[in-house]
């Protein structure tokens, strides 16, 4: 998928190198078609990391992305440069007006933290409540799946003993979703967290879908019935070294963290991960993208949220 995206965004130079179409604004704007409208809300404190993660993984379908990053008026986050953030983020005031096609709201180190604690939780219960208007179709990622829920549903999340943090395997609940279109019967993705919800709590909404869960690390993925929103706990866009940076960060703070479970070669964290989750990543976003956004998206896009999604 050629996704359009600023001419300067550092995501840019790594995407071309990897051969990814990245389509210039200027290139963008000659092309007779409609784009879809991708909003994410990047709430990560690595930011750059996060957006060119995110943007790898949404470029490889025929249609033209135009996506645009979402950042908090009511928090300033401290680990990003300044100038970044003017150049390529938009507060909800520029934004709440429009319509999107699709939105992405990431996780955030907050897992300590009661949801009512957080510094912009007001705002982010404001946004999630305008996605039921103004987006088409949400895709809420790790501790945003876990705000989604508890802001939807009423879903509490519990403290898990310590972080779950590996790669785990993971089986579909209903194999025949056009989510999971091209799966192998088990899939393997990262998770990386601390919090974790009860599935049978899950299972008594009858709104809420559940279509992938892990014996080990699990509800990992689940949708509401008109599938305007999903809720993923998995990192399937992580890049190869991303559980190693997490877990030598943690060390570097004097913690004592466990190895990242089934992710270092015989458990040695001297030794490179091998990468047993990049297609189930591509094959995610790009299912999602495809099937419960362009597939089902009015093309006027005032009229979003006036026809149901898909099943």
């Amino acid at each position: 998928m050629p996704i359009k995206i600023p001419d300067s965004l550092p995501a840019t130079e790594i995407l071309e190198t990897e051969n990814i179409f990245v389509m210039t604004e200027y290139r963008a704007m000659h092309q007779d078609i409609r784009p879809l409208n991708i909003l994410i809300m990047n709430l990560m404190p690595t930011k750059i990391v996060t957006e060119t993660q995110l943007l790898r993984k949404l470029s490889n379908t025929p249609l033209q992305v135009d996506a645009e990053f979402l950042q908090t008026a009511s928090y300033t986050p401290q680990h990003t440069d300044h100038e970044h953030l003017e150049t390529f983020y938009r507060t909800f005031d520029e934004v709440k007006d429009r319509k999107f096609d699709g939105m992405i709201i990431t996780g955030a180190p907050l897992e300590n933290f009661e949801f009512e604690e957080v510094a912009y939780w007001d705002e982010l219960c404001t946004i999630m409540e305008w996605t039921r208007t103004h987006v088409h179709c949400t895709y809420f990622l790790c501790w945003g799946a876990y705000a989604g829920l508890y802001y939807f549903y009423g879903v509490k999340p519990y403290h898990l003993p310590e972080k779950l943090s590996g790669i785990y395997a993971h089986r579909m609940i209903k194999k025949t979703s056009p989510l999971f279109r091209g799966f192998d019967d088990v899939f393997y993705a990262p998770q990386s967290r601390g919090i974790d919800v009860h599935l049978e709590e899950l299972e008594q909404i009858s709104d809420l879908e559940i279509m992938a869960v892990s014996d080990e690390a699990g509800f990992t993925i689940g949708k509401s019935e008109d599938s305007h929103r999903f809720f993923v706990t998995c990192h399937a866009e992580y890049d190869a070294d991303t559980l190693k940076l997490e877990y030598e960060r943690d060390l570097g703070k004097g913690m004592d963290p466990s190895v990242p479970k089934n992710y270092f070669p015989n458990d040695d964290p001297t030794r490179p991960p091998v990468v047993n989750w990049r297609s189930t990543g591509q094959l995610l976003y790009s299912n999602w993208l495809n099937f419960y956004v362009y597939q089902s998206t009015p093309y006027d896009i005032r009229t979003i949220n006036t026809v149901d999604a898909g099943s």
